[in-house]
C-alpha cells in the first residue's frame, strides 16, 4: 500500500489510530491532514469518512458531516455505529424520516447497539410517537441503567406524554449520576417554564450552558424564561447568542422569529422565518412559525398553507398547527371549517387544553353537553399550571352559557387567581397615571391646531373605550362601510409616544411643531395598512389613556369611546384570558379599582374634547337600536349611510380580539345586565364600584 503519511512501515489500521489519537487530544488539523491522505489513497475509506464527518460535526458544519457519514455508510464495511451517527445527524438537521431509516439500519447490522436504539428513541420522540420513543429507551435503561443521556432521553418522552413527574425524576436522576452533564438541566428549564417557576428555570438554563456553553437547547429554552417573564429583549438576546456560534440554525431562526413577531417588528419577522425554511425545509418548526408570522401580516391563505405543511410534517407540531388553522378560520368569520379543525385537533390530541379552550369560545354550550364532562375530567388529571388555566376558563364560560354561576365562578376564580400569579402588578399605577393625566391636560391649556392633511393619507378613527364594553361590535359595524377600513387593535400609538418619554410628562412640553411631527409618523404608519380607504380605524382600547392629547398630534382625527354597563363590563373582562397584556382583569378588586379610574379620566376627557372630535356611544343603545346608532356613528364622520353596516355580522374580514365570535352575530340582548344573576359571585367587585344589586 502507499503510506497515507509517506512513512512506510505504517499501515492504514495504523495511520487510521493516528488520526483518532490527534482528534482525541485536541489536534483537529493533524486529525483532518492524515484522513484526507487516508482518503487520497483509499477512496471511500469508512473510517476515514466516519472521523471526517464527526469532526464537521463538532464544529458546526452539520451539512458536510452529514455527507461524509453518508459516504461512509456506503461502504459494505460501514460499522452499525455510523449508520446510528448519521440518523442522529440527520435529526439534528430536521429530516426526521430519513433519520428513523439510517437508526433503524444501525439496528439491522447490529441489534444490541444500545446507542442505535437510544438515537431511533430520540427520532420517535420528535416524530411524535411518544408510546414507541419510551418503548424503545426503556429498553436501553434496562441494559444501561447507570447512563445519564440515556435516562436524559426518557425523561423528554415522559414530558411529551405530559408525564411530568416521571419526567423531572430521570432529569435528576441523570444529574445525580453526572453533575456535570448539561442537557438535563436545560431540559428542567424548560418545565420550571411550564410550571412558571421561572427564576429556577433560569438558574437551570445558565447551569447547562456554563456546562456545555455549545447546548443548543438551553439557549432556546432560556428564551422562552425570559418570554416568560415578559422580558423580550432578554429572550431575543439568548437567540442572538446562539445564532452568533450556530448561524444556520433553524430552532434559533424560528424561536427568533417569533419572539419579533410578538414584539411586532413583522418585516423581520418574516425574515427570520424564511431563514429558518431554508436552513431546515423539512422542519414542523421553522413552517410553523413562517405560518404565524404570515398570519400577523394578514397574509392568511399563505398561513393556512404553511400551517398545512407544519402539521404534515413529521414533528410535534401538528398541535399547533390544527390549532392555529381552527383560530385563523373563526378569526375570518368562517364558523363551520374552525368547528372541525377543533373537532380533529380533540380527536388527535385529547388532552390539549389550548383546543378545548379556544373551541369553547366558539361553542355555545346547552345542557348534558358532551363537551363538559369531556372538559372536567382533563382537568382532574396531572396537568401544568397554565393547562390547568385554560381548562378553568374554558369551564366557566361553558357554566355561564348555563347560568350556572357556582360552577361558573369556581373555574373562573381558579382561572383568574392562577394567571395572576404569573406576574406583578400594582392597582395604584393606573390611579396615579390617571391622576397625573387629568393635572397635565386642564382644559384651558390645550389649543387643537388647525387640521392639515394630505389627501392621500387615512383618516385615523380611534375606537377607545374598557376591554369588552363593545369596542370589537363598533369597529366591525364601522369597517362595514365601503370607505372604512378595521385596522385591528394596533399598538403604534403607544410605540410613538413611549419612544419619546414618560407618559403625560415627557409630551406636554414638547413644542406644536414636534407634536405634529409625532401625528405623521403614525399616518406614515397606518396609510398603507388602509387599502385606500378614506378612514381607518384603530381600535386599541387602551388608547383612551392618550384621547387628550390625539388632537394634538392628529388635528383631524375622530374619537369613538363606546361605554357599557360597569358591571357588565367587568364580568366580561373577568371571564377571558386575554392574550394581551390586561394585568388588572385577573382579580375582582384589582379589576373595579381599574374601572374607575378609566371611569374618572374618560369625565376628564369628556369635558376637554370638541364634539367635532369626539363621541360617546353606549353598548346597550346600539343593542337598542342598531340603525339608529349607526347613522349617528356615520353622521359623525360624514358618511352616508350603507346597507352593509347593518348586517355587520356578514362583512368578511380577519378579527383577532376576544370579542371574534360574538362581532359575528347579529345584535342580541343576553349580554345586557346578564351580570344581576351572579351578583352574590362579583361582590368584591360590586363593593370597589359601589353598586347596590337590589339598587
Amino acid at each position: 500500500m502507499s503510506d497515507p503519511l509517506q512513512a512506510p512501515t505504517m499501515t492504514l489500521s495504523e495511520a487510521l489510530q493516528r488520526a483518532q489519537a490527534h482528534w482525541q487530544a485536541g489536534q483537529a488539523a493533524q486529525a483532518e491532514q492524515i484522513c484526507q491522505r487516508i482518503l487520497a489513497s483509499f477512496p471511500g475509506q469508512p473510517d476515514a469518512l466516519h472521523l471526517q464527518g464527526l469532526m464537521a460535526h463538532a464544529y458546526g458544519r452539520l451539512d458536510p458531516a452529514i455527507e461524509y457519514l453518508r459516504q461512509a455508510c456506503a461502504s459494505p464495511q460501514a460499522a452499525a455505529v455510523y449508520w446510528s451517527n448519521l440518523a442522529e445527524m440527520l435529526r439534528q438537521r430536521g429530516r426526521l424520516a430519513e433519520g428513523e431509516r439510517a437508526a433503524r439500519e444501525a439496528l439491522a447490522r447490529d441489534p444490541q447497539l444500545s446507542g442505535a436504539w437510544n438515537n431511533l428513541g430520540i427520532l420517535l420522540q420528535e416524530m411524535g410517537r411518544f408510546d414507541e420513543s419510551r418503548e424503545y429507551l426503556e429498553r436501553v435503561r434496562t441494559a444501561e441503567p447507570k447512563d445519564p443521556k440515556v435516562l436524559n432521553n426518557l425523561g423528554n418522552t415522559c414530558l411529551r406524554q405530559r408525564d411530568f413527574s416521571a419526567a423531572e425524576q430521570y432529569w435528576r436522576q441523570a444529574m445525580s449520576l453526572d453533575p456535570a452533564y448539561p442537557q438535563p438541566y436545560s431540559n428542567l428549564a424548560k418545565l420550571l417554564t411550564d410550571r412558571g417557576e421561572i427564576e429556577a428555570a433560569i438558574d437551570a438554563g445558565r447551569r447547562a450552558i456554563t456546562l456545555d456553553p455549545h447546548l443548543t437547547d438551553a439557549y432556546i429554552n432560556l428564551a422562552a424564561a425570559e418570554q416568560e417573564r415578559h422580558n423580550p429583549d432578554a429572550a431575543l438576546r439568548w437567540v442572538e447568542a446562539l445564532l452568533a456560534f450556530q448561524p444556520q440554525n433553524a430552532q434559533a431562526w424560528s424561536t427568533k422569529a417569533t419572539l419579533l413577531k410578538e414584539a411586532e417588528r413583522l418585516p423581520e419577522a418574516l425574515q427570520a422565518a424564511e431563514q429558518a425554511v431554508q436552513h431546515a425545509p423539512e422542519s414542523a418548526d421553522a413552517e410553523y412559525a413562517r405560518g404565524s408570522v404570515l398570519q400577523a401580516l394578514g397574509r392568511h391563505e399563505e398561513a393556512l398553507a404553511a400551517y398545512a405543511k407544519a402539521g404534515e410534517l413529521p414533528g410535534v407540531k401538528a398541535e399547533d398547527a390544527l390549532i392555529s388553522q381552527a383560530v385563523l378560520h373563526m378569526e375570518q368569520g368562517a364558523r363551520t371549517e374552525a368547528e372541525r379543525f377543533f373537532e380533529k385537533t380533540i380527536e388527535r390530541f385529547p388532552h390539549s387544553a389550548s383546543a378545548w379552550y379556544n373551541w369553547a369560545d366558539l361553542h355555545r354550550f346547552a345542557r348534558e353537553d358532551a363537551l363538559l364532562p369531556r372538559m372536567q375530567a382533563l382537568l382532574e388529571q396531572e396537568l401544568l399550571p397554565r393547562d390547568r388555566m385554560l381548562l378553568d376558563f374554558a369551564l366557566g364560560k361553558a357554566h355561564l352559557d348555563l347560568q350556572d354561576s357556582q360552577r361558573a365562578f369556581a373555574h373562573l376564580h381558579a382561572g383568574n387567581a392562577a394567571k395572576r400569579a404569573t406576574f406583578s402588578y400594582d392597582p395604584a399605577q393606573a390611579d396615579a397615571l390617571a391622576e397625573r393625566i387629568i393635572t397635565l391636560f386642564p382644559k384651558d391649556k390645550w389649543h387643537i391646531p388647525s387640521i392639515s392633511q394630505a389627501a392621500a393619507e387615512a383618516i385615523p378613527v380611534f375606537v377607545v373605550g374598557m376591554p369588552r364594553s363593545g369596542t370589537s361590535l363598533i369597529e366591525q359595524i364601522l369597517a362595514s362601510h365601503s370607505a372604512i377600513h378595521g385596522a385591528g387593535e394596533l399598538s403604534d400609538l403607544r410605540r410613538i409616544i413611549d419612544a419619546v418619554g414618560i407618559y403625560p410628562e415627557a409630551l406636554v412640553s414638547l413644542p406644536p411643531e414636534q407634536l405634529r411631527s409625532l401625528g405623521q409618523q403614525y399616518r406614515d404608519r397606518i396609510t398603507p395598512l388602509a387599502d385606500k380607504a378614506r378612514y381607518l380605524v384603530d381600535k386599541m382600547p387602551a388608547n383612551f389613556f392618550y384621547a387628550g392629547l390625539v388632537p394634538l398630534l392628529l388635528p383631524e382625527a375622530k374619537i369613538i369611546h363606546c361605554r357599557r354597563d360597569p358591571v357588565d363590563t367587568c364580568l366580561s373582562c373577568y371571564s377571558k384570558n386575554f392574550s394581551g397584556e390586561q394585568r388588572f382583569s385577573y382579580d375582582l378588586q384589582e379589576l373595579g379599582r381599574f374601572y374607575r379610574a378609566y371611569a374618572r379620566l374618560m369625565e376628564h376627557w369628556r369635558h376637554i374634547l370638541p364634539a367635532s372630535q369626539f363621541l360617546e356611544v353606549d353598548y346597550e343603545a346600539v343593542v337598542d337600536d342598531q340603525e339608529d346608532q349607526t347613522r349617528r356613528l356615520l353622521d359623525f364622520l360624514g358618511l352616508d349611510w350603507e346597507l352593509g353596516c347593518k348586517h355587520f355580522y356578514e362583512t368578511r374580514r380577519a378579527v383577532k380580539t376576544a370579542s371574534v365570535n360574538q362581532v359575528r352575530k347579529p345584535i342580541y340582548r343576553s349580554s345586557v345586565g346578564r351580570w344581576k344573576i351572579h351578583a352574590a359571585q362579583l361582590q368584591p367587585l360590586l363593593e370597589v364600584l359601589e353598586i347596590d344589586p337590589e339598587a
